[in-house]
């Protein structure tokens, strides 16, 4: 991954954070600009053709910050449909830049499996929001804030929606190397 970061935000944190939640999938040809954002709190973009994530976040953004996401399954009757916004609260402007690389990440995962690419939208935010609730506990809540049960918005095998995806070589073991304890070779 070819990464810059023209914020404030340490790059090598942003950048280990990025990487560590990337892993199974190969992201050796992504191209990931972390920048400032002229008057959107945040904002994210991926373009399939040249792997490039761009990620904009706010400069005057306080947190924590509460993100309105579209992980609640869609409702509909005779006439429309709809989906409750259920907000994640992120601690941080680390985890913004997360969430929205993650977001980005799966919309070219997508791509890269060769799946449709139009209206994925919720799909991504629940692979984005999974990292963010399992890795650093950020809490979800319903329109009245209430806590919202896992099953009502986790309920996607997303990994397997794009198996078709290239994965990384799985890395090589470290050698074993004989070890002697107390005459004892192991």
């Amino acid at each position: 991954m070819r990464f810059s970061n023209s914020t404030s935000l340490c790059s090598e944190r942003m950048y280990r954070s990025f990487l560590q939640h990337t892993e199974p999938y190969d992201h050796s040809a992504l191209t990931v600009r972390v920048r400032y954002s002229r008057s959107s709190e945040f904002s994210g973009a991926c373009y399939y053709r040249d792997a490039r994530i761009f990620i904009n976040l706010g400069r005057t953004n306080r947190y924590p910050y509460p993100l309105a996401t579209q992980v609640a399954r869609s409702q509909s009757n005779r006439t429309h449909w709809w989906r409750e916004l259920y907000r994640l609260t992120l601690a941080d402007a680390y985890q913004l830049a997360l969430f929205v690389y993650l977001h980005e990440l799966y919309h070219y995962l997508v791509s890269r499996a060769g799946r449709g690419v139009r209206r994925k939208e919720a799909m991504c935010d629940r692979f984005a929001a999974r990292v963010l609730v399992d890795a650093f506990g950020c809490p979800l809540r319903d329109s009245n804030g209430g806590a919202v049960p896992r099953d009502s918005w986790d309920f996607q095998d997303l990994h397997a929606f794009v198996a078709g995806a290239p994965r990384t070589a799985p890395r090589e073991r470290a050698a074993r190397i004989p070890v002697t304890i107390r005459g004892v070779r192991l």
